[in-house]
């Protein structure tokens, strides 16, 4: 049973940083790709940057250049840098396994279960 775990959530001011982490394995047949999706209240799950096994990364254009994926490939963890937060990343974020190097949800096969970001004014 594949689980993936998230932390580093917590509050923050804006233009402040967190980063966080997501423990699982380090590889999974099929689902070598590894991403970050966030889901605010009432609103729908959304990709925010994935990762390939082999390096490959991609981004929501809203976080481009100020979030930062990456992988520790000695222990298979997965990273979020978070720089420059603004409110409106004010969100669940949750770490994600799947099958594409795509920010669609439903490439995704697996998830965590959620670390909580909140970004106040």
């Amino acid at each position: 049973q594949v689980q993936l775990v998230e932390s580093g959530g917590g509050s923050v001011q804006t233009g402040g940083s967190l980063k966080l982490a997501c423990v699982g394995p380090g590889y999974i047949h099929g689902n070598s790709y590894r991403a970050w999706f966030r889901q605010a209240p009432g609103k729908g799950r959304e990709g925010v940057a994935i990762i390939a096994y082999g390096g490959n990364t991609d981004y929501a254009d809203s976080v481009k250049g100020r979030f930062t994926i990456s992988r520790n490939n000695a222990n298979g963890t997965i990273y979020l840098q978070m720089n420059n937060l603004k409110p409106e990343d004010t969100a669940m974020y949750y770490c994600a396994a799947g099958s594409a190097l795509s920010l669609m949800p439903n490439w995704v096969h697996y998830w965590g279960q959620g670390t909580q970001v909140t970004v106040s004014s």
